[in-house]
């Protein structure tokens, strides 16, 4: 498994960015195998965490028209500046919910 882990410096997150936000989403998990894609902001930061089964599939992802063209409106609207890192899950386990 991998997780690829977006941060950025938030210039201006307006509708049209959360329109598309929740678009790429579910289109990353329905068309591209994505296990799971969260994400949060605070302050003008934001981070977002999506995982993978393989790099093939992030490849792949990487390449869809739609994310490409989010891509570009992330440059010139939406952040100040990202980083882009992948890593490989080397260990994966979790601890029981603390719902009542």
């Amino acid at each position: 498994m991998y997780v690829v882990i977006f941060t950025a410096e938030i210039a201006d997150l307006n509708r049209e960015y959360f329109n598309l936000a929740a678009k790429l989403r579910q289109r990353a998990i329905d068309n591209y195998g994505c296990a799971e894609f969260i994400s949060t902001t605070q302050d003008n930061q934001e981070i977002a965490l999506s995982y993978w089964p393989d790099l093939t599939s992030i490849q792949r992802w990487k390449a869809d028209e739609l994310h490409i063209r989010g891509q570009e409106l992330g440059k010139s609207q939406f952040y100040k500046g990202y980083r882009v890192d992948i890593c490989e899950v080397v260990r994966h386990y979790q601890g029981a919910s603390q719902e009542p």
